[in-house]
């Protein structure tokens, strides 16, 4: 069993009526597929928009001048909180938000960046990140035998192999967004574009949608897009989608989207909560920035 993760507290009743219960609680993908089981969604609930894409940098700045500001004990408590979810939780969050599943789902964790993946121009060579995108990707398939679909665990191995049916890339394109260096860590996921449908037939190919995310900088370093064939390596030639992967990746289908809602009504909770502490700071009506005289200090 997995550890259980540690619980974000905010200390004191008027900080737990500032922040809503399920900011307290730390996110998880299986906590997400729990609470959408049991919610009724309505459609402005499932239409949150994507938060802004530098949220991990933006929200500690803002945070940052609140503190330089002057906060007393209590927003002091307050923005602890907010910081410490997103130091934790920041991976998941990010990577979720845009319906990638983290967990036993993730394709690469904090894969270290070898120095030697630099080229001359002192970044980490483009080819990289077709290599990053290749390990994770059979990382991605080979986990729904390990961790989603135990029960046809032969079937999915055989996907990356050339023994029957297997898996062809037909296309990659990559969008690169920053030049990443050493050191860094990287953490690579997989989500399908698409909702697979088995009407009028199984499809013969699929696309996938990856981004490698950078520790160092908390955000996307580069994204790409895989167009893959299903390949009958016994008759040479495109083959139906099987039916235990069809019903799988309907299922994930469905595990991407409650991904997005709970991840993106976290994010936007951080975003309230900082609302909120500028509100009580910098940003109120008769705000006076402390700046540490005797007054203050009484």
């Amino acid at each position: 069993m997995a550890a259980r993760p540690t619980t974000t507290k905010l200390a004191g009743s008027a900080c737990r009526r500032a922040y809503p219960l399920s900011l307290r609680r730390p996110f998880s993908a299986a906590a997400a597929r729990a609470s959408s089981n049991q919610t009724s969604l309505n459609p402005q609930e499932t239409s949150l928009s994507l938060p802004p894409s530098r949220w991990t940098s933006e929200l500690p700045a803002r945070i940052g001048k609140c503190l330089s500001f002057g906060c007393n004990a209590q927003q002091v408590s307050q923005a602890a909180a907010v910081l410490r979810v997103i130091a934790t939780e920041w991976k998941d969050l990010l990577a979720s938000s845009e319906g990638f599943l983290t967990g036993g789902r993730r394709g690469l964790d904090a894969r270290e960046i070898a120095w030697g993946e630099m080229d001359t121009f002192a970044h980490v060579n483009n080819v990289n990140y077709y290599r990053y995108a290749e390990s994770a990707r059979v990382n991605w398939i080979t986990n729904f035998a390990v961790h989603v679909d135990p029960a046809h665990r032969k079937q999915w191995r055989e996907l990356m192999s050339p023994i029957s049916t297997g898996l062809i890339m037909r296309s990659l394109k990559a969008d690169f967004k920053f030049p990443m260096v050493y050191p860094d860590r990287i953490s690579v996921y997989h989500k399908l574009r698409t909702r697979p449908e088995g009407e009028p037939a199984a499809p013969s190919s699929f696309y996938l949608d990856c981004v490698v995310l950078s520790h160092r900088h908390r955000r996307v370093a580069c994204r790409l897009e895989e167009d893959i064939v299903i390949y009958d390596y016994k008759k040479a030639g495109k083959t139906g989608m099987p039916g235990f992967m069809l019903d799988m990746f309907q299922e994930t289908w469905k595990l991407q989207e409650q991904a997005i809602l709970q991840a993106r009504s976290r994010i936007w909770e951080l975003h309230a909560a900082v609302d909120r502490l500028e509100g009580e700071t910098w940003n109120r009506p008769d705000a006076v920035e402390d700046m540490g005289g005797a007054k203050g200090s009484k």
